[in-house]
């Protein structure tokens, strides 16, 4: 079987020739492609040398097409969704014929005419992946028009983060993979080892920017009555500067690693015991299901599905609507060691709804042979 995925995904090449793409969309391809064949990646492809070292090279049965990057800030990146739209739909056009199914990602600019175009313009199977807020109240527009067209404008199955009251019988529950069976037992060996008595080591992954809650961990863990071994932050974004200078200003002695390559991040994992993640906005991150599997116990907002995985048993969850974060990780009890081993124990096992294993059989049987 061959299937066709069309995403915004980056991809960038080395000097010997070498495809690289963001490890966590090149791991679950492969995994893919192992499964079933043969996967044909229509993505961006960035024009430099300095690749980040979180993207990987393709292992698999994986076929890359490259087109020009798209979006961003600026009227002229914007205006290039528009000119590229003909040459973009032209490369769709030919690898759809040579496909047995397709898989488009969305959010992401160019759904609004991809999205148009696959509905009216072929009969292939195929369904759509939303990977961000399904029921987000105010989307970007962009975003609000292509979850409009998924839900009314189409038919086809359409994979989402989390369960909600109406779904659509078309709208598919999927959780997105991020662990190997391997990684399963990693995590268990090191969380039964690890040690919630000491001083507590905290990380955060993820884009540096406001929304993502940064400011929020350096002003909890300034006034929190809790003294921490480190504080990680891994990831980059437009803020990376400013937000280093924020933590100095505020005497938080942080380390920020900038991104960082999986292998590493789940090194401190391995590390650290618990993940916090203040975000304004998310569909599910797998980070925090990568995590909790080697045992960091979850610190998350509850936004989008993340309140339908973690709960008081297994983290913590916080209600913006109620307090600041700074007063709610303050009020946390995170001095138990007793009760904390044991969130991270069912943290470790709701892990385990993302496995490779667990997102190929669901793709078998609903949306290959559904």
């Amino acid at each position: 079987m061959k299937i066709l995925v069309v995403s915004h995904t980056e991809h960038y090449i080395d000097r010997k020739g070498i495809v690289y793409g963001w490890g966590a969309t090149v791991k679950e391809l492969d995994a893919v492609a192992e499964r079933f064949g043969e996967v044909v990646h229509i993505a961006c492809l960035h024009k430099t040398n300095n690749i980040p070292p979180s993207a990987l090279p393709y292992t698999g049965n994986v076929q890359f097409v490259p087109i020009p990057p798209f979006g961003g800030s600026g009227f002229r990146n914007k205006l290039r969704i528009i000119t590229s739209a003909i040459s973009n739909l032209r490369i769709i056009r030919r690898e759809l014929k040579r496909a047995d199914v397709f898989q488009f990602r969305a959010p992401t600019s160019i759904g609004l005419y991809v999205i148009p175009y696959l509905t009216f313009f072929t009969e292939k199977n195929g369904w759509y992946k939303y990977a961000g807020n399904w029921m987000q109240d105010n989307p970007p527009l962009s975003y609000r028009l292509q979850r409009w067209m998924l839900r009314n404008l189409q038919s086809r199955k359409v994979t989402i983060n989390g369960r909600w009251n109406n779904q659509p019988a078309k709208c598919i529950t999927f959780e997105n993979p991020c662990l190997t069976e391997d990684d399963r037992q990693d995590g268990l060996r090191v969380l039964q080892t690890k040690d919630y008595s000491k001083a507590l080591r905290i990380c955060f992954v993820g884009r540096m920017d406001a929304e993502k809650g940064v400011y929020d961990i350096v002003d909890a863990i300034k006034n929190s009555k809790y003294k921490f071994d480190s504080i990680d932050f891994i990831g980059d974004g437009p803020e990376l500067s400013k937000l280093k200078e924020y933590a100095a200003d505020n005497d938080v002695v942080a380390n920020f690693h900038g991104s960082l390559s999986r292998i590493q991040v789940f090194e401190i994992y391995r590390q650290s015991h618990m993940i916090l993640l203040p975000s304004k906005s998310e569909g599910f991150p797998k980070v925090i299901a990568e995590a909790a599997n080697f045992g960091c116990i979850p610190v998350v907002s509850d936004v989008s599905s993340i309140g339908q995985y973690i709960n008081e048993t297994n983290g913590f969850l916080w209600n913006a609507k109620k307090s600041s974060f700074t007063v709610y990780f303050n009020s946390l009890n995170i001095g138990d060691a007793t009760s904390l081993k044991a969130k991270a124990l069912m943290a470790h096992e709701m892990a385990k709804s993302f496995t490779y294993n667990n997102y190929l059989g669901k793709l078998e049987s609903e949306m290959l042979n559904g």
